[in-house]
């Protein structure tokens, strides 16, 4: 059971594979960095031996990664916000921030549709 930046990856993993559970890493960076330290990617995160095990931790820990990048992305928003920017404004209203139409569409961000006291649904400018 291998634990890195408070996360257990899968073992039963190949580790290129398992260390895209860590929040902030994806397939490329995994790639990057086991190229880094010389690792297999075919290697499954179980069959790491403490050595490799402690590498691999070191390397990890010097990405943003799991809390610290929510923080890092959350803090971003909030100068926007602050700075009173148009992605700030956004942000704030909970609507799309990189150009989409919003009018219609947008269901994931603006949420389910609002209703009038008839049942019919009411439009609203944006």
């Amino acid at each position: 059971m291998l634990r890195i930046s408070g996360v257990v990856l899968p073992g039963n993993k190949r580790i290129e594979i398992a260390l895209t559970a860590i929040k902030g890493i994806g397939r490329s960076l995994s790639r990057t960095i086991l190229a880094e330290l010389s690792m297999d990617l075919n290697a499954k995160a179980d069959s790491l031996n403490e050595t490799d095990q402690a590498r691999l931790r070191g390397r990890v820990e010097k990405e943003l990664t799991e809390g610290e990048l929510s923080r890092k992305v959350s803090l971003d928003v909030k100068r926007l916000q602050d700075i009173g920017t148009w992605r700030g404004y956004r942000h704030r209203r909970k609507l799309p921030a990189r150009g989409q139409t919003s009018r219609r569409n947008a269901r994931t961000k603006r949420g389910k549709k609002k209703t009038g006291l008839s049942g019919r649904t009411v439009l609203t400018k944006t």
